[in-house]
């Protein structure tokens, strides 16, 4: 349910010139039922009839993460990233990790997360969950969480699960 609102109401705004036309609301309604037919029979999908996006606390808690800490990583990256081209200071490699995100959309956020930061970039994400992330400076051979993806990990689990 929540994939037909979301494409019936999108249709609708991008298709939107000042008047909306009952040809226009049909195409909608079509192409929202064709969209949400299609994506109800991905694997993990729930069906067609799911709810579970539509969570009031689900999409509070994640404005709050995108206007809060992924806001601040942002920026600290962007400032560390530019900082260490000047300089010259870098130590790139590869590190392996466990977030303990049970979901594939806790993990879809992570892994996005972790690459629109600077100076990051989620290279695998295996079957079991673990991740394989570039990073542009790294302290040492076995990082924890937290040293290369703050608290989006944390926030992932509460979001997502």
């Amino acid at each position: 349910m929540f994939v037909f609102v979301v494409s019936f109401v999108m249709y609708l705004l991008l298709s939107w010139s000042g008047s909306m036309s009952i040809q226009e609301v049909t195409i909608a309604f079509v192409l929202a039922v064709v969209i949400s037919l299609v994506s109800s029979n991905s694997p993990g999908s729930g069906g067609f009839w799911n709810t579970k996006g539509l969570s009031l606390r689900r999409w509070w808690d994640f404005l709050r993460y995108l206007f809060g800490p992924f806001a601040v990583g942002l920026a600290q990256a962007n400032w560390d990233v530019a900082k260490r081209v000047i300089t010259g200071d870098i130590n790139p490699g590869i590190v392996k990790f466990d977030p303990r995100l049970k979901t594939k959309h806790g993990r879809m956020m992570l892994a996005n997360s972790i690459t629109l930061t600077p100076g990051t970039l989620t290279v695998d994400v295996d079957d079991d969950g673990v991740f394989y992330v570039h990073a542009l400076t790294l302290t040492s051979l076995t990082p924890k969480e937290e040293d290369i993806c703050g608290v989006f990990g944390q926030w992932a689990r509460r979001i997502m699960g």
